[in-house]
């Protein structure tokens, strides 16, 4: 059984009726605010060790890909986040592109350079920022596989 084929279905409504969209369409035909940024991302659960599946809005670096655990501004870091810190190994789905990738949580300098880059393009994380009281992590996602 593949990654795919093993994924729960996401708890939120909303999250999954954006997933059920991106895989109908290979993520070309979406409704969400990331537009063609959107992502679907699968870590393995901590606890459980299930595949789970978000969307998530994406900010290209070079080859790789930049994801924000902002978890829409709540003081708590998003499950998905919590997931990876536990366990690296991530899969990517970027349209019809699927692979396994590396997740690395940028460190603070870094972090700073490329905040202010990506709330140039979407201001709405400065509010989730501020709302959730933490810094929010940027992660950044190295394709390891083809």
């Amino acid at each position: 059984m593949n990654i795919e084929e093993r994924a729960t279905v996401n708890p939120s409504q909303y999250a999954e009726e954006h997933i059920r969209t991106y895989l109908a369409s290979n993520g070309r035909d979406v409704d969400h605010p990331a537009g063609d940024r959107l992502i679907l991302l699968y870590t393995t659960g901590r606890n459980s060790g299930e595949i789970r599946r978000v969307p998530l809005g994406s900010f290209p670096d070079g080859e790789n890909l930049v994801v924000i655990g902002s978890n829409a501004g709540r003081p708590k870091e998003p499950e998905w986040y919590l997931n990876l810190v536990a366990s690296h190994r991530v899969w990517v789905r970027k349209q019809d592109d699927f692979y396994e990738a590396e997740a690395s949580v940028l460190p603070s300098e870094e972090r700073h350079v490329f905040w202010d880059h990506l709330t140039t393009q979407m201001p709405m994380f400065v509010e989730y920022q501020e709302k959730a009281g933490r810094e929010l992590p940027l992660i950044r996602l190295t394709r390891i596989s083809s």
